[in-house]
């Protein structure tokens, strides 16, 4: 079988999904990088020399350019590593070409702050009608953290009822200021009200209301404040018996000083103001202010830890278990030339993408990560250079 894997997307995480699937090409066969950048994946083909990347330019804010490439490479799967603005037009260039899609992060309105995958389940009609699988949420979290929900189910637990999903980032790039990803999307989940799940509704809370100190291995205790994340809409409808699912994310003092300035004067809008006669969007201007995350991997030092806490019940017993990740930035930029956070994102899009081709996770419709079997992906994770440790607690 001629296999063509079509990434779409060269920012951080596209380099990591290029230098993983490289590194895999037994599964992944020939392997195009597209963006509207072609230079950015000529930088990214060039590192890569046991392989040949081909590189393409194309929109992906226009379907039928994306149905031309797709056509054009005769694509076997392709994975979206683009803006999360970008999945439905690349969804709807998958249907129309009757081939599997692959994303990292559920779709995002361009004009509102607010994710969810209402749009993109919508499709799964559309997804069946055309005999192709649609894979939803496939980074760390969304996507690894399921994978430790639906793993933690499956071997741990008759029933699970709280979830707490921990994500620390205690790495330091030395800037006063900085994203470690694109920061319209970083600023915009930041700031916008937490929310969290409890007894079968959503309850709102005021951005950063909740916090609490956590002690993560390998890091130490950091700030863990709650926030709204995606993969708990579909967890919710997926883990069963589930009472509560909460996210909570690890800031330092300096960067949520410096985000309620920029947020007082009005930095983080995304309305149009008129400036000297031109219109500008205030966080679009910050964007080209700040560093490029891309940017940030060779200065980058310290450890990410994100992972799961689940207590439930287990033969008529209570039960506490965290399933984690550690991963440390100078290591993933020797290994592919960018830091952690692309690192946990990248490397889970090629294993959903390597268990869809191998058809060991295959299933027509449009799906999450916890509604496939957790061990072949688990699996992989200790293989591709994500190892996990689990703790009783």
């Amino acid at each position: 079988m001629n296999t063509t894997t079509l990434i779409i997307g060269a920012g951080g995480v596209g380099r990591v999904v290029a230098h993983k699937c490289a590194m895999n090409s037994e599964t992944f066969g020939k392997i195009v990088l597209a963006s509207r950048t072609k230079e950015k994946c000529d930088v990214i083909a060039s590192e890569i020399t046991d392989v040949t990347i081909e590189t393409r330019s194309v929109d992906a804010d226009n379907t039928q350019e994306l149905i031309e490439l797709i056509k054009d490479v005769k694509a076997s799967i392709v994975i979206n590593v683009a803006l999360p603005y970008q999945d439905l037009t690349i969804m709807d260039a998958c249907i129309a070409t009757g081939v599997d899609y692959l994303d990292t992060a559920n779709y995002e309105h361009p004009d509102e702050a607010k994710f969810e995958y209402k749009e993109q389940w919508a499709r799964d009609e559309a997804f069946k009608n055309a005999h192709i699988m649609g894979l939803l949420g496939s980074g760390f979290d969304p996507g690894v953290t399921n994978v430790f929900c639906a793993y933690a189910q499956k071997h741990y637990f008759d029933e699970i009822e709280t979830i707490d999903i921990l994500d620390c980032n205690a790495g330091d790039h030395g800037y006063a200021f900085a994203t470690n990803f694109n920061p319209e999307i970083n600023l915009r989940e930041v700031s916008a009200k937490g929310r969290y799940w409890e007894n079968g509704k959503w309850i709102e809370t005021d951005p950063m209301e909740i916090k609490m100190v956590w002690d993560y291995p390998e890091v130490g205790e950091k700030d863990s404040y709650l926030l709204y994340h995606e993969e708990m809409e579909s967890l919710v409808k997926h883990i069963k018996g589930l009472k509560r699912i909460r996210f909570f994310m690890t800031f330092g003092e300096s960067y949520l000083t410096h985000m309620k300035c920029l947020e007082n004067v009005g930095m983080l809008g995304i309305e149009p103001v008129e400036h000297q006669g031109q219109k500008i969007v205030p966080i679009e201007f910050l964007k080209t202010l700040l560093p490029d995350p891309a940017s940030l991997g060779p200065r980058t030092k310290g450890k990410t830890n994100i992972g799961i806490v689940a207590e439930g019940m287990k033969d008529g017993k209570r039960r506490k278990i965290y399933i984690y990740q550690v991963s440390d930035h100078e290591a993933c930029y020797k290994e592919v030339k960018s830091q952690a956070v692309s690192y946990t994102t990248g490397v889970p899009a090629m294993i959903g993408a390597k268990l869809m081709l191998e058809k060991v996770w295959y299933k027509e419709g449009v799906h999450n990560m916890e509604e496939f079997d957790p061990d072949p992906f688990m699996e992989e994770l200790n293989k591709q250079g994500l190892p996990w440790k689990v703790k009783e607690l």
